[in-house]
């Protein structure tokens, strides 16, 4: 577990002048908490794998071959040039994707976890408070749930801000009975700079052949890897070889320990390797030749 520790204390003070606000954030005992008295015990079967395994078949919108990486780890720079996105581990599930005209989006909205700027855009999944908010700020353009008025009427969003695109294949969820709550997360992908970046919410099962083709080929996946809240390892790891990106970042762990047991799980089959901050600039032709796990510090 002191594998982390040298990276959260290496962060660049340079950073932190690029973020003028601080993150609200809730300790991760509380978020652990929250989750603790929703989550039921039993976990049924939402969603039979089925005896083939289904794989990504389209691309979304299209790999670009790359024989060299050119990731930027330090994301230092404010502005961004047209081909690249910004990424920040604001904490739990929530991220804040930058885009090139500067169109803001947070991931798993909700009351505890917040990023330090006023996004444009936010998505929200249904399983716990942890991932959702019904106060959002009224100075945000657009609010996507992840979960339709019911069961049988699912979220279906596709938007366009500017060169930003939004849209959402729904998921099944456990309820807090240990029953099934269809349609009840959602899985966003985010379509800018020629790259789509998913992020996989409150998964609780594994994907079929119809959730794949409708998610398509994805360059960036923001991975719940806690094993326990959302989906077992194994299948998330049949997920992740399902969905074929070339750069998967976790999310969603309560621990180092957590996190410490994903990698090793993950490692037989990908490169894992850490952040010593929690801001990666990406391009489209600067994603890993080979598929990498990327650990940004946070929680």
């Amino acid at each position: 577990m002191s594998g982390l520790a040298p990276h959260f204390r290496k962060m660049p003070t340079v950073l932190a002048a690029l973020v003028a606000l601080p993150f609200v954030v809730f300790p991760i005992s509380r978020l652990a908490a929250f989750e603790r008295v929703q989550a039921p015990a039993p976990k049924p079967e939402i969603n039979k794998p089925e005896i083939n395994k289904p794989e990504m078949k389209e691309n979304c919108p299209g790999l670009v071959a790359s024989n060299r990486p050119r990731i930027i780890p330090a994301a230092l720079r404010l502005a961004l040039a047209s081909d690249q996105v910004r990424f920040t581990y604001v904490g739990h599930s929530t991220f804040l994707i930058e885009s090139p005209q500067l169109v803001r989006i947070a991931t798993d909205y909700n009351d505890y976890v917040r990023t330090p700027i006023l996004p444009d855009i936010v998505t929200m999944n249904h399983a716990h408070t942890s991932h959702f908010t019904d106060r959002p700020d009224a100075g945000i353009r657009h609010v996507l749930r992840g979960w339709g008025p019911t069961p049988d009427q699912p979220a279906r969003h596709d938007i366009t801000l500017k060169d930003v695109r939004v849209r959402n294949v729904p998921t099944n969820i456990r309820d807090w009975r240990g029953g099934t709550e269809r349609h009840g997360n959602s899985i966003f992908i985010y379509e800018l700079a020629n790259m789509c970046i998913a992020h996989l919410g409150h998964l609780h099962h594994t994907l079929n052949q119809q959730q794949l083709n409708e998610i398509g080929r994805v360059d960036v996946v923001f991975v719940p890897v806690d094993g326990n809240m959302t989906l077992d390892l194994d299948g998330m790891v049949e997920v992740l070889q399902a969905l074929k990106a070339p750069l998967m970042i976790p999310m969603h762990y309560f621990s180092t320990y957590t996190l410490h047991r994903f990698l090793e799980r993950v490692r037989q089959n990908w490169t894992v390797e850490m952040s010593e901050i929690p801001s990666m600039v990406v391009s489209k032709t600067g994603l890993p030749a080979t598929p990498k796990v990327t650990v940004l510090p946070g929680y």
